[in-house]
């Protein structure tokens, strides 16, 4: 199998290159069930890009460059208990890129960039839950991408930023930025458009410039929606 596909610029991360998590659920696609996509390049923009079907792999192609390669995979984690959209709120506006807005190396990042307008971006701002080691934010999704339920490929978008934002710790500032090296996903539930969701973000360790988090979606019942681990290298 080989197609073809194409990431807007709409959908960047850093300036040049696609959001990893939008990335990451754009490959996922083409695997049945939950996935985990290591990125091997900054996936470029707007521009002709190969999905390769290799039997025990599919992977994103930019010429004969690896961008990306996507397996099968399991993805079962110990997840805290859901917060609700009034306390995601309240952790949202202690988001330590909204209290130092110079702190975000990206800010124009499709997903948690502050500088993207409102239903263009997703604009999630993870900040501490206060008592808890957990991040949290509500999340909106825009109207002109979602048709009765939210896309799977924003699904995953959605779990990708707020991964990062363990990074923090206390009113400290990370000494480099961190990027995705890799993620692993499984979306539990549809969602439906008009649906209140809270993304939720924790650590799970550290091993030198790497970063090992999770993150979760929620419904404003407390339902899981989807879940997801990251591997994120600082740089």
């Amino acid at each position: 199998m080989h197609d073809s596909v194409r990431i807007p610029h709409r959908f960047h991360g850093p300036p040049d290159s696609g959001n990893g998590g939008f990335s990451a659920g754009l490959l996922a696609s083409y695997v049945d069930g939950p996935a985990e996509v290591t990125l091997r390049r900054p996936p470029p923009l707007d521009r002709a890009l190969t999905v390769e079907d290799r039997g025990d792999s599919v992977v994103l192609l930019d010429g004969q460059d690896l961008i990306a390669e996507a397996v099968p995979a399991t993805v079962d984690l110990d997840v805290p208990a859901a917060v609700d959209l009034e306390t995601a709120t309240r952790a949202a506006a202690q988001c330590p890129t909204a209290l130092h807005p110079e702190w975000h190396p990206f800010p124009s990042c499709f997903v948690c960039g502050p500088d993207r307008a409102s239903g263009d971006g997703l604009r999630v701002f993870p900040g501490p839950v206060e008592g808890r080691d957990l991040f949290a934010a509500p999340v909106s999704f825009p109207a002109d991408l979602v048709d009765g339920t939210v896309p799977r490929v924003l699904v995953w978008a959605a779990l990708d930023c707020p991964s990062a934002y363990p990074m923090y710790t206390g009113d400290t500032r990370p000494a480099s930025p961190y990027v995705l090296g890799r993620i692993a996903a499984r979306v539990d539930r549809e969602i439906p458009a008009d649906a209140a969701v809270v993304a939720t973000a924790w650590r799970l360790g550290v091993d030198g410039r790497k970063l090992f988090t999770a993150s979760a979606l929620f419904d404003g019942k407390g339902t899981q929606l989807a879940v997801a681990r990251a591997t994120w290298i600082s740089l």
